[in-house]
Formats: C-alpha cells, structure tokens, sequence
C-alpha cells in the first residue's frame, strides 16, 4: 500500500519571481560648463535610456525639451525637473512630429542640442515580418531621426552651430536574433551620422553616434533580462556590473558640448566590451 502525499502550498503555487530592479551605480559626477543654459531636445525622453539623457542635461543647467507618446511618464519625468518641456508626440506621425518640434524649439528660445533617442526593440522572427510591420518599425527606429534633424538645422544655424547625437545599438553589431528590422535600422545610424557630419559640417553642427550596450532599463528588465540573459551579459561583457542609462547620458552629454568641438562623423560604443 502506498502512502499518499499531501502536496506543500508552496509546492502546488509557484512562487512568483520578484521583480528585477535597475541596478543602483554611484557615479562622482562631471560638469561640462559650456552645456549651462543650452537648449536640448532628447526624442524618446519619457523613459528608458532617453529619461536618463533628460535628467542628464537637465542636471547641467539645460532647458531640456523632450517628447515621446508616453503622456503620464512623460508629465511626471518634466514635473520632477527644473526648466524640463515635455510634448507629446506619435512619432510615426511626420506632420505631427515637425509640429511637436517647432513648439519644442518655439519654448525653448532656440536649439543646441539634438538627441535622436526614440527606438522600439521588440523582438520579431524574420518570417513573421510583413510589409506593413517593417515599414511601421522604420517609421520608429530610422524615419524620426531624419525629420528630427531637418527642423534643427535652421535653429543650429542661427546658433552658429550645435550637436547631433544619434543613438545606434549593438544589435547589428552582434548580429543579435530576433531583431532584423530594429538591427537593420539602428545600423543606418553609422552611415546618416556620417552624411549629416559632411553636409553640415561647415554651419558648425557636429553630428556622432552613441551605440549603446545591452542597458538594463525597466522595460529590458521586465521583458527579456531573464537569468539565461544575466548569463549572457556575464560570458560576454568585458567589464563586470551592469550598463546603465546613466553611463549613455554621461557619453551624449560628452559630446554635445565643447569638449568634444572637433569630434564630429564618429561612433562611440558603451558596451562593455562585449563588440
């Protein structure tokens, strides 16, 4: 005869994992001077890598104008700052989008600073993309940051130059699955910054590419930072810790300002080593 087994609570319901949370890194800080009282407009801003940029500039003196479709995130982010504009915007939306950015330049008194942040990273298996997902994923990750540099240019000039910052990824590099349409957009931002730094060179306007790492936001986190992605970053970052949204602030906010005055057509990669 055999002995019947009551199942444990814990045994019949799986304990729910907790939450992974941003990892907390203390930086020293730095002061770029010339970036005090500089206008900046950061797409993509209400969260992500683009809310940590906002708060970077912002923590400079900036007056800093960001947009992004996130309503409530972004009115609590310019809430929480001093001189932060927040607008709304579908960026898919071209009409909409050149209209959120003179309102942006409009309250802002003019532009020095542009940051082409705004990006979607879901993933996709290449035989499920149609025509109409690949278009609507460009219309995100590639499309914007053409329009967005367009209405800058005559601002940046009255200004007597500014700088372009243009956010890639090191999904293409790595050649990471799941990605093509993200991958394939991200990696035109090599050649659209290279472009841009001949064609506006002359008025003045720097124009470069931060690639970001694998950065551990609230939404990666939450969505594909598992304890088989903890595994990957380890085999194969360089450096120990964590990337945070900080450590790509603290490289845009490097070079929009005068220290980086002849540094223009370049790619910086913040990934750790892992390229």
């Amino acid at each position: 005869m055999t002995e019947a087994v009551e199942a444990s609570p814990a045994a019949q319901v799986p304990a729910e994992a907790p939450q992974r949370l941003i990892p907390q890194v203390q930086f020293a800080g730095a002061r770029w001077h010339s970036l005090q009282g500089q206008g900046v407009i950061v797409t993509g801003g209400a969260t992500g890598i683009g809310a940590e940029i906002v708060r970077g500039f912002a923590g400079q003196g900036c007056t800093v104008g960001f947009l992004d479709h996130d309503d409530a995130a972004g009115q609590a982010l310019a809430a929480s700052l001093t001189n932060a504009h927040f607008q709304r915007c579908d960026v898919t939306d071209v009409p909409a989008l050149q209209a959120a950015m003179a309102t942006l330049i409009a309250r802002l008194g003019g532009l020095d600073v542009l940051v082409n942040n705004v990006a979607n990273d879901d993933r996709h298996a290449l035989e499920a993309v149609t025509p109409e997902f690949f278009d609507d994923r460009i219309a995100v990750n590639l499309r914007p940051h053409f329009f967005a540099t367009q209405a800058v240019i005559g601002p940046m000039r009255e200004r007597g130059g500014g700088s372009v910052v243009n956010l890639g990824s090191v999904a293409w590099k790595n050649k990471t699955p799941g990605l093509s349409v993200y991958a394939t957009a991200k990696s035109a931002m090599s050649g659209f910054t290279r472009s841009l730094a001949r064609e506006l060179g002359r008025d003045g306007i720097r124009v470069n590419c931060v690639v970001p790492g694998w950065v551990m936001t609230q939404r990666q986190l939450d969505l594909w930072v598992d304890e088989a992605g903890e595994a990957e970053i380890e085999r194969n970052q360089c450096l120990a810790g964590r990337i945070v949204g900080a450590d790509i602030a603290h490289m845009v906010m490097f070079l929009a300002a005068d220290t980086a005055r002849m540094i223009t057509a370049q790619e910086f990669v913040v990934d750790a080593g892992w390229s």
